[in-house]
């Protein structure tokens, strides 16, 4: 279920796409690897008060981020509402993950991922995107190299809240 591809190491010497890609798919592969082997109720543990981040919340936050990095910004698609949050509740990727369908939600994580890459296939980093960010223009080498620093900072998260589940530790 929290299976993503096997994670390999970055190469050391590749060109900037392949290196972006790598590292990128690097820091997907390390969310699921701290997802994996946990029960349903493990992976919707949250934190410590008042912090509502778990397991779950983070892998479905992540795919918000892969649909509106690659989607909506690349793209330019127009989407009605976000996977999991609402304009009632703007952080329903967080919050309601108590009685949420695990199995549903890390599928929804996978499609996001999967769709992600087909939207980058073969443009150029320099490809601008069709919605701007803020106002501003913003390139798919900005998109990668951002959705490797989201990964890469809420992993830490990941770290933690997988140590308080069950004590794991490491990469």
């Amino acid at each position: 279920m929290t299976e993503l591809a096997p994670r390999i190491d970055p190469p050391m010497v590749a060109d900037e796409a392949t290196m972006l890609t790598a590292w990128l798919d690097f820091h997907r592969s390390t969310l699921a690897l701290k997802c994996q082997g946990l029960a349903d109720d493990q992976l919707r543990l949250r934190s410590a008060p008042p912090s509502n981040l778990s397991l779950l919340g983070l892998v479905r936050h992540m795919a918000e981020v892969e649909q509106h990095w690659f989607q909506r910004v690349l793209l330019g698609t127009e989407l009605p509402g976000g996977i999991f949050w609402t304009e009632e509740d703007e952080d329903g990727d967080f919050n309601n993950v108590d009685t949420a369908d695990v199995a549903h939600d890390f599928a929804a994580w996978r499609a996001e991922i999967d769709a992600a890459r087909r939207a980058a296939e073969g443009l150029p980093l320099d490809t601008v995107a069709e919605r701007p960010r803020r106002g501003q223009e913003v390139t798919l080498r900005w998109i990668m190299v951002h959705m490797i620093e989201e990964y890469a900072r809420h992993n830490g998260h990941a770290d933690l809240l997988r140590e308080l589940v069950d004590g794991s530790t490491g990469d």
